[in-house]
């Protein structure tokens, strides 16, 4: 089926770049806590609207206007200009004086004739809250006259006391007019504009009756208890239809709904997540109250770090079952949950034959600390920091075990004093002997990994440099790291750890690895031209919900 790419597609585009570059570029003109110059509502009041089966509402929450008072270099007007070109629309004058603070857009249906022998048309519907009803028709009937001038044919109809004004579908094919669209002002506070009259319709049926829609669904209301105060934009997902909608089975549900909300901070933004599930959760481990002493030994210049507590309960973590039902989703499978998700370490786990839950994980019980420290063109070094616990002294002499039963030497070594086991591999080189004709040997030592015990702490390496740079950077370790202090900082306490991710170091492997990263990239490029780094991280104490965040620190100077 041919489908015509929906009016209200281009602003869903918009709204977003909107988003991201308003947040990223003002951040470059004023440093100082911006969160007190903007206003939002706490929660979207065009739920009203939406069905509880809509799988997806997104929600600006205050006035593009508030944020455009600190952009840098414009980049707010010049999307405004981009995507209402074509309209004849011109926002300062048609749309500024009456636009409240809410823009929520939502896919109202999966299928607007609920025909599936003619294709799947989702229904879309986007509301725009008005603080002045008058010239918000205004700017309806201007919008519609536009259409009509540039050849649509337009249906103007009464439905439950509201006026529906939208394009004759059979004519439009004929005119200048390439999507379809509806629109009408739905008492004081609201105007709506979808890509058939018939969302529109649905969407008045839910105001008048009310178990019809999203506000009263008890799952949006489970979700909407985890939000923060503050929140500039709101997101719900409805995770059973989200699946559905894009043709996938949930082989292993856990989680019913996701509601993202996103603050902003000093220093970057912070967006928050709840995951929402039928049964109550537990959580993996105690929560930690301050940074995991094992990144002492981690130097600043990780690119990628993971940390925390009690990997050996990992498999039965809430953070586990997230990534079974995602990974079930997705891929149709169970995939590993660390070696998918820190791939040098899979590769470890390939090359070596073992198992990471089962030999390694299984003995750490304390605090851990994983690290990829980056290298241009080759395979990133890795460290690994596990606390001593009971197992611990048994588990390190299985990985020798194994090492030695895929031919590698356990080798004594020292390092500034510090004595190291080194996993060496010894191999031959020949080179040719013109005077005798005969080949001369020379044999060569590789090291595959080290490890050596510090303290309370068993450190390993991928090579004998990186637990060098161990040994020389004790001043300059991670947790003492001014930007790694500022990227934690809007993370509560307690928490399960972090994941802290260095975007201009980590940049080209993650592109490497995530080829479609790029092209997000370009889209969003003056937010990833000012991201310093994201950090990741499991919080709160709810029972029915799987709460984390995840701060872009962005750059203010």
């Amino acid at each position: 089926m041919n489908r015509q790419r929906p009016f209200v597609g281009f602003i869903v585009a918009g709204a977003i770049a909107v988003l991201a570059i308003a947040i990223a570029g003002f951040y470059w003109f004023f440093p100082k806590n911006p969160a007190s110059f903007i206003t939002s509502t706490s929660q979207p009041g065009a739920t009203i609207f939406v069905s509880k089966l809509s799988p997806v509402i997104v929600s600006l929450l205050t006035n593009p206007d508030s944020l455009q008072a600190f952009e840098r270099e414009g980049e707010l007007s010049k999307l405004k200009t981009t995507f209402l070109a074509k309209s004849g629309i011109d926002y300062q004058e048609d749309i500024k004086p009456w636009l409240g603070n809410e823009i929520t857009l939502a896919i109202a249906t999966l299928d607007i004739d609920r025909d599936p022998e003619n294709g799947q048309q989702p229904g879309y519907l986007l509301a725009l809250a008005t603080k002045q009803p008058e010239k918000s028709r205004e700017f309806v009937e201007l919008l519609f006259s536009k259409r009509a001038l540039a050849g649509a044919n337009l249906n103007v109809e009464e439905y439950k006391g509201v006026k529906l004004i939208s394009d004759n579908q059979q004519a439009i094919a004929q005119s200048q007019i390439q999507n379809n669209l509806a629109g009408a002002v739905v008492g004081q506070n609201f105007v709506l504009f979808a890509n058939d009259p018939k969302v529109l319709r649905e969407a008045i049926n839910n105001v008048q009756a009310p178990d019809l829609n999203l506000t009263s669904s008890s799952e949006y209301q489970k979700a909407t208890k985890e939000l923060p105060k503050g929140s500039i934009a709101v997101a719900f997902l409805n995770l059973p239809i989200v699946a559905k909608w894009q043709g996938l089975e949930l082989a292993e549900q856990t989680f019913n709904s996701e509601i993202i909300s996103l603050l902003l901070k000093p220093k970057g933004l912070l967006a928050e997540t709840a995951f929402v599930g039928s049964s109550e959760n537990v959580s993996p481990s105690a929560p930690l109250t301050k940074p995991v002493g094992a990144l002492q030994y981690v130097p600043a210049s990780a690119g990628l770090v993971i940390s925390g507590s009690n990997l050996s309960n990992l498999a039965n973590s809430d953070v586990a079952k997230l990534w079974k039902q995602a990974t079930a989703t997705i891929y149709g499978s169970q995939e590993d949950v660390v070696s998918g998700f820190l791939k040098p370490l899979g590769d470890v786990q390939k090359r070596w034959g073992i198992n990471l839950p089962k030999d390694i994980f299984s003995w750490v019980q304390g605090e851990y600390a994983m690290a990829l420290l980056p290298q241009e063109q080759t395979t990133p070094h890795w460290i690994f920091v596990a606390e001593k616990s009971e197992g611990v002294k048994q588990g390190v002499a299985r990985l020798d075990a194994i090492a030695s039963s895929n031919g590698l030497t356990i080798s004594p070594l020292s390092i500034d004093n510090q004595k190291i086991s080194a996993w060496t591999e010894l191999t031959t080189a020949s080179k040719k002997n013109n005077d005798q004709n005969r080949a001369s040997f020379t044999i060569e030592t590789k090291v595959r990994g080290a490890h050596t015990t510090i303290g309370n702490y068993e450190i390993f390496t991928s090579d004998l440099e990186t637990m060098d740079e161990i040994f020389t950077a004790k001043g300059n370790s991670l947790i003492n790291n001014p930007k790694f202090q500022d990227s934690i900082a809007p993370i509560p306490i307690p928490n399960q750890g972090y994941v802290y991710l260095d975007w201009k170091k980590s940049q080209d492997l993650l592109e490497r690895e995530i080829p479609i990263l790029k092209l997000v990239e370009v889209l969003g490029k003056p937010f990833f031209n000012n991201l310093r780094s994201l950090t990741v991280s499991t919080y709160g104490t709810s029972t029915e919900a799987i709460k984390a965040g995840v701060f872009f620190q962005l750059n203010n100077s």
